[in-house]
C-alpha cells in the first residue's frame, strides 16, 4: 500500500473514532414488552384526543439530566399552571427561603394621653397571607400602645407595587374569579387557603321550598353590597346558582336556584380595589378595640417622617410555596413577581419582575431566548415555553439548597390531605404512582400541563414535562397526562 493510502485511512479512522465518541447514546428504558419509548409514541399515536392537539412532552434522567425521550420538546407552548414552577425557583433564588413580607403601621402626629393628633398608616408590601385575625392583632397592639383615639385619617399604603391590577393578558371574564383577583401591595385573605383579594359568598337553602337562601359572606364586611336574587328549590332538584360581581363595583348577585337540605354553597369572588377593602376590614378592627378614627379612610403614601409602630410578618417563603403550589395560587405568583421586580430592580411591576426570570433563568442553565414570558402564574394564553425548558429547570435546581423546600412544595400524586396532595390530590391513586409523582398541574382553556419528578418502579427517578395544547376537553388531557406518568412510573 502506497504512503499517501496508509495516511488516508489513519485519518478516517482518527475521524470515525472521534465521531464515534462523539454520538449521544440514549438509554432505553424498557419493560417486558416494549421500551419505554414505543410505549410513549404509540400513546401519541393513538390517543384520538390528541388528534388536531399539540403535545410537547420532555423526559430526562433526574441523574444525569440526559434527556431520554422528546416529542416537539423544543417547542414553543402555552405552559398554563407550569408556569408557576419558574416563579418558585426564580423567587427561591432571589428572594431566599426565609424571605418574610412585611406590613407595617405607622403614624404621623403627636400623641397626648390616649389620643392620636394626625393619621394612622397602614402600610402594605405584598403581604397575600395577611388574615382578619392579623389585623385584629395588630389593632390590639395599637391599643395596647396607649392609643384610643385618631383625630386624624386612617390611610391604606400600597405604594409599594405600582397600581397596575391585572396582568396584561387576564381575561375580562376571570377578573370576578379568586384566580383572578386583583394585585395589591396591601390586600387581605379570607381564610388559609391564602386567596388574596377575595371574599367568601356562603348560600344556604331556605327551610321551604319557594323561600329565599341565606347569604353571609366571610369575612363580615359592608365593603360588598349582596343582591339576592336566588330561590329554594325541590330537595332532589339541581344545584343552579350563579354569583356574579358587577365590573367596576363591589356588587355581588346571587341568582338560580339551590336545593332544599342541600349543603351550603361556597363561592370565593375577587373584590374590586382590595387595597379599600383591607382598609375597611382594619377600621372594624381598631372599633373592635375600641380605636375610634375620627377622620377619613383612604388611600395614599406614607410620608418619609411617620413614625413605626409596629410590623406584622408573613410566614417565610419557604412554608408560604405550600399553599403557592399545592392549590396553585395565581395571586402569590404575581405578587412574588412584583416582589422580586421591587427588590432587584426597584419597582414592582410585572415589567421589572419578568426581566428579574430572564437574569436568573439562565442559571439554572434555561434559556429565556426560547421563550415568552408575561405573567408569574401561567393565566396569559401568551405565555410560551419549551418543555425541554422545564425539564432543563427541574433537572438544574436538584443541586440547589433551597430545592428540598420547593421539591416539599410540589403536589404528591394520590395523597389526600389538601396540603401535600394539593392539586393531586384526586389524580393517579393507584398503588404504581400513589406518592411517588411529584408534578405541577396546570390548566387554562384548552390547555392542560403536568411536570415534575416520578420514582420508577425499577428506583430510578425521572423528570418530566408534559404540555398539551389546542384540546378540546382539558379532563381528558389529564387522563393522558395521567397514562404518560402511568408509563413512567412503570418503567
Amino acid at each position: 500500500m502506497k504512503k499517501g493510502a496508509k495516511i488516508y485511512l489513519i485519518l478516517c479512522f482518527l475521524f470515525i473514532s472521534t465521531a464515534v465518541r462523539n454520538i449521544k447514546v440514549t438509554p432505553v428504558y424498557a419493560n417486558s414488552h416494549n421500551s419505554l419509548s414505543q410505549q410513549l409514541n404509540n400513546l401519541l399515536k393513538n390517543e384520538a384526543d390528541l388528534q388536531g392537539a399539540i403535545a410537547g412532552i420532555s423526559i430526562r434522567s433526574a441523574t444525569s439530566g440526559q434527556i431520554i425521550y422528546d416529542h416537539m420538546g423544543d417547542t414553543r407552548l402555552r405552559v398554563a399552571s407550569n408556569m408557576k414552577l419558574l416563579t418558585a425557583a426564580t423567587a427561591l433564588n432571589v428572594l431566599g427561603e426565609e424571605f418574610r413580607f412585611k406590613t407595617d403601621v405607622l403614624t404621623k402626629g403627636t400623641i397626648k394621653g390616649r389620643t392620636l393628633y394626625g393619621s394612622l398608616f397602614l402600610k402594605g408590601k405584598g403581604d397575600p397571607t395577611l388574615l382578619t385575625s392579623d389585623l385584629d392583632l395588630i389593632a390590639k397592639q395599637i391599643k395596647e400602645s396607649g392609643i384610643e383615639k385618631i383625630k386624624g385619617d386612617l390611610v391604606g399604603d400600597d405604594t409599594w407595587f405600582d397600581d397596575v391590577r391585572y396582568s396584561t393578558d387576564l381575561p375580562w371574564s376571570d377578573e370576578t374569579t379568586y384566580y383572578g383577583a386583583q394585585i395589591s401591595a396591601l390586600t387581605v385573605s379570607p381564610d388559609k387557603d391564602y386567596d388574596s383579594g377575595t371574599i367568601i359568598v356562603r348560600v344556604k337553602p331556605g327551610s321551604q321550598q319557594g323561600t329565599k337562601p341565606t347569604i353571609s359572606v366571610s369575612p363580615k364586611t359592608n365593603y360588598v353590597k349582596i343582591i339576592n336574587q336566588a330561590d329554594t328549590g325541590p330537595p332532589k332538584s339541581e344545584m343552579d346558582l350563579t354569583v356574579d360581581r358587577g365590573h367596576g363595583n363591589n356588587i355581588i348577585t346571587i341568582s338560580g336556584s339551590i336545593p332544599q337540605k342541600s349543603k351550603n354553597e361556597r363561592e370565593w369572588v375577587g373584590v374590586w380595589e382590595p387595597t379599600n377593602y383591607t382598609l375597611a376590614l382594619f377600621r372594624q378592627s381598631l372599633s373592635k378595640y375600641g380605636i375610634k378614627v375620627s377622620g377619613k379612610i383612604k388611600t395614599g403614601k406614607t410620608p418619609e417622617e411617620a413614625k413605626r409602630r409596629t410590623s406584622h410578618f408573613s410566614m417565610p417563603l419557604s412554608e408560604l410555596l405550600v399553599p403557592f403550589m399545592k392549590l396553585s395560587n395565581n395571586g402569590h405568583a404575581e405578587v412574588l413577581t412584583k416582589e422580586m421586580g421591587r427588590v432587584v430592580k426597584g419597582e414592582g411591576s410585572w415589567e421589572k419582575g419578568l426581566k428579574v426570570f430572564l437574569d436568573e433563568l439562565p442559571k439554572f442553565g434555561v434559556n429565556p431566548k426560547t421563550m415568552l414570558l408575561r405573567d408569574g402564574s401561567g393565566i396569559s394564553h401568551v405565555n410560551l415555553i419549551p418543555a425541554n425548558q422545564i425539564s432543563q429547570l427541574l433537572y438544574s435546581i436538584q443541586n440547589k439548597p433551597w430545592f428540598p423546600a420547593f421539591l416539599h412544595s410540589l403536589p404528591v400524586a394520590g395523597e389526600s390531605e389538601k396540603m401535600v396532595g394539593g392539586s393531586l390530590r384526586y389524580r393517579m391513586k393507584t398503588p404504581l404512582t400513589k406518592g411517588k409523582v411529584w408534578a405541577k398541574t396546570g390548566t387554562i382553556s384548552t390547555v392542560t400541563s403536568l411536570s415534575g419528578y416520578v420514582q420508577t418502579k425499577s428506583g430510578e427517578k425521572l423528570i418530566f414535562s408534559i404540555l398539551l395544547n389546542n384540546l378540546l376537553d382539558e379532563k381528558k388531557g389529564k387522563k393522558i397526562e395521567d397514562r404518560f406518568v402511568e408509563l413512567l412510573a412503570d418503567s
